[in-house]
């Protein structure tokens, strides 16, 4: 007989799978909980599965083993970590990490599989530098691990010397807030001390839905490491505060270029402390996204000026927020809760093992983010974890909004409570992310996906299907999209153009608002708008790309939904064909502020949809009646789209606005109702004067362009 698994099903009872249960002899079996052999009471067994009970409760600080005749096997206490039973006895609403006083400090770690647990403190955040830490023995309670040490420790550095399994591993605290240089040590910091002059003074207007937001996704090295940047601090946070700078050829540059754009708000991308194998503090030569989290509650020290100070990176975080709160933007995080870097290497590994990571029964490990390991949002601490950092970001830094990186990895149920969790801020935040369908270890129906959108309303997700229906496909380069004259592409532009809310031309409704649609054809990941277009059609001529680039965005931006732009799309980026750029050097990654002045007047083009979606709210319709009420769709030609926002939809000056997107390579005629009609966009110009006025009837519409009309 072989003994194939076993699992903890609670604190007093095991689930054994055999292959044979009818050698079973119940005799020759023992329970070993580390050095202790508890004793079974009974059991009962189905199929090949034997539930044996116990007569003592299973410690799960100590490994548990069952042993028969000369087999063994380990106990799994996996899916009893998920367990109610778990749940009530190790889940604390207690206050995690450093609670700072000048009298003294008080340290509190959730560890429940420790069994010691040690505070170090060290004079250096420097971990090059040899030091001898003091130490000072915790307390446990229930998993929950404390210690007060006496005297003012601000500006000390600490970690935690945790044994577990009889393993010593000495860890940076998870909730730590600040730390030394390359994150390998936790710092004792006066926050309050780290605000920058108005930083609560200043607050990013708010919204009233998410289709009122035009979202920019920037990356704070990419904005001003460019030589002729204008820009001071190059690559830092600081860079990102500096106002009014331009290149030498008198284009605006950084937060200067976002604010002539006029979108509403920025994302910036990854500014969590990320590991330090990617990029090191000390010599930040090389380049990365940052998408591999090491402290989560810790700014990025690259980004400062001084990545030794632990109150340097937290200050110019904030002054950069604050800056750009004065000039009326609002700030959305990028957080990266899926994933780890290492899994085996973490801190959150190393204090409770195998309690953070999803995995499955066999103990191998779920890989739905493609990283070797997702975060196990499900469970009680990890989904407290998550939620207590989004708060703690929302309310020190103020963020605005979060960007969720691989959502589906998530589960429903925490989304759920991230939304109503920040409400308690007394902010409109945003949430949205990649609710890609992902294989992770979680029922189809927990899964925070797109396919489970109507399960979190309040959630916005990225809309891959307009995505590849504007540009074709991302996993096929050849494929041309509606903007290269892609065949049979008409209808889904239809469909996206209302959000994906309604079940219109044979398609259910993706979403159940166009608020939760967050439209976009190009971002950080994959091939640049401009590349893509490149691939797809080698032999159309320059001005033929930028016709299809504006018309790409142009589609975006006046389709219901919520707007998002790559940075630099704006000036027909480029990354030299890179399709993955995420450790690519700075020449391939960085906004070339000279392309700006090339392209000058697709930035114009894109300048003025924005201001025309801004100061005209039928643009942005926020719910399926509107949609339904408002929006009717007209005759087109070959592949091309065009609809009617009418009747002041959305109390908008305007009564009756028409679109058209003409993605054919030759003109199209659209026959529109009759009446004097404003012509605003057309092939060459965008905004919201008008450029000519036209009678109904027939109207020619440019080769690979839109056309926008009021009357």
């Amino acid at each position: 007989m072989q003994l194939l698994r076993c699992s903890l099903i609670n604190f007093t009872t095991i689930s054994l799978f055999v292959d044979d249960i009818s050698q079973f002899d119940y005799r020759k079996l023992t329970v070993k909980n580390g050095e202790v052999t508890i004793l079974t009471d009974d059991y009962t067994t189905y199929a090949n599965e034997i539930i044996l009970k116990l007569k003592s409760m299973v410690d799960i600080k100590f490994h548990c083993i069952i042993s028969y005749d000369d087999l063994s096997k380990s106990v799994s206490y996996h899916s009893f970590c998920s367990s109610k039973e778990f749940h009530d006895k190790y889940y604390t609403e207690e206050k995690l990490g450093v609670d700072y006083h000048k009298e003294g400090s008080t340290f509190r770690l959730w560890a429940p599989a420790s069994t010691s647990v040690n505070v170090l403190i060290y004079e250096s955040g420097d971990f090059t530098l040899p030091e001898k830490p003091r130490k000072y023995p915790m307390s446990d309670t229930n998993g929950l691990w404390e210690a007060r040490v006496k005297g003012n420790l601000k500006g000390y550095f600490y970690t935690y010397e945790v044994k577990v399994y009889n393993e010593v591993n000495e860890v940076v605290d998870p909730y730590a807030v600040a730390c030394g240089v390359n994150g390998l040590r936790g710092a004792i910091v006066d926050l309050k001390e780290t605000n920058p002059t108005g930083f609560r003074t200043y607050k990013a207007p708010e919204i009233n839905n998410y289709t009122d937001a035009i979202i920019y996704e920037a990356n704070v090295r990419d904005l001003s490491i460019h030589p002729d940047s204008g820009i001071k601090h190059k690559g830092k946070y600081l860079g990102l505060a500096e106002e009014g700078t331009e290149s030498s050829k008198g284009v605006s540059t950084g937060l200067a270029h976002i604010l002539e754009l006029g979108v509403t708000h920025v994302q910036l991308m990854p500014v969590f402390d990320y590991s330090y194998l990617s990029v090191d503090e000390r010599h930040p030569y090389k380049y990365n996204w940052g998408y591999d989290p090491q402290n989560y509650n810790i700014p990025e020290g690259t980004y400062s000026t001084d990545p030794y100070n632990p109150t340097c990176r937290i200050y110019e975080l904030k002054k950069a927020i604050t800056q750009l709160h004065k000039n009326g933007l609002a700030v959305i995080m990028d957080v990266v809760y899926n994933h780890i870097y290492k899994y085996e290497d973490s801190n959150l590994e190393k204090i409770f093992p195998g309690y953070y990571f999803r995995a499955y029964e066999d103990g191998s490990l779920s890989n739905g983010s493609g990283c070797g390991n997702d975060i196990a949002s499900e469970r009680s601490m990890v989904r407290r974890f998550i939620i207590d950092s989004l708060l703690y970001w929302a309310t020190e830094y103020d963020f605005d909004g979060f960007r969720f990186d691989l959502m589906g990895i998530h589960d429903v149920d925490t989304m759920t409570e991230i939304c109503e969790k920040l409400k308690s801020t007394g902010k409109n935040l945003m949430l949205y992310g990649e609710g890609w369908h992902l294989n992770t270890n979680l029922r189809e129906d927990q899964k925070a996906n797109i396919y489970n959108s109507f399960k979190l309303k309040e959630a916005g997700f990225f809309n891959d299907l307009i995505r590849d229906t504007i540009k074709g496909s991302v996993f096929n380069i050849h494929d041309k999209g509606f903007v290269g004259d892609g065949e049979g592409k008409a209808d889904t532009i239809k469909f996206c153009a209302v959000g994906c809310s309604l079940d219109w031309f044979n398609k259910p409704a993706a979403f159940y608002s166009p608020s939760q649609s967050i439209n976009y054809c190009s971002c950080h990941d994959n091939y640049t708008l401009w590349d893509k277009l490149k691939l797809s059609s080698p032999y159309v001529s320059e001005e033929e790309l930028k016709a299809m680039n504006k018309l790409a965005d142009g589609i975006v931006l006046t389709s219901m939904g919520v707007p998002f732009l790559h940075a630099g799309s704006e000036f027909c980026r480029t990354k030299e064909g890179v399709e993955n750029s995420y450790n690519s050097t700075d020449t391939i990654n960085r906004m070339d502020w000279h392309r700006k002045s090339k392209y000058l007047d697709v930035f114009e083009y894109y300048k003025g949809l924005i201001r025309l979606r801004k100061e005209h709210r039928a643009f942005r319709l926020y719910d399926r009646a509107q949609i339904s009420d408002h929006i009717e769709f007209l005759p087109g030609g070959r592949s091309s789209v065009a609809f009617m926002i009418k009747d002041h939809a959305n109390n908008d000056t305007w009564k009756d606005i028409i679109v058209i997107y003409n993605g054919a390579a030759h003109v199209n005629t659209i026959l529109i109702p009759s009446g004097q009609w404003h012509v605003v966009v057309n092939k060459h110009k965008a905004g919201t004067e008008v450029i000519e006025t036209i009678e109904g009837g027939n109207v020619s519409v440019e080769a690979t362009s839109i056309m926008v009309l009021y009357r």
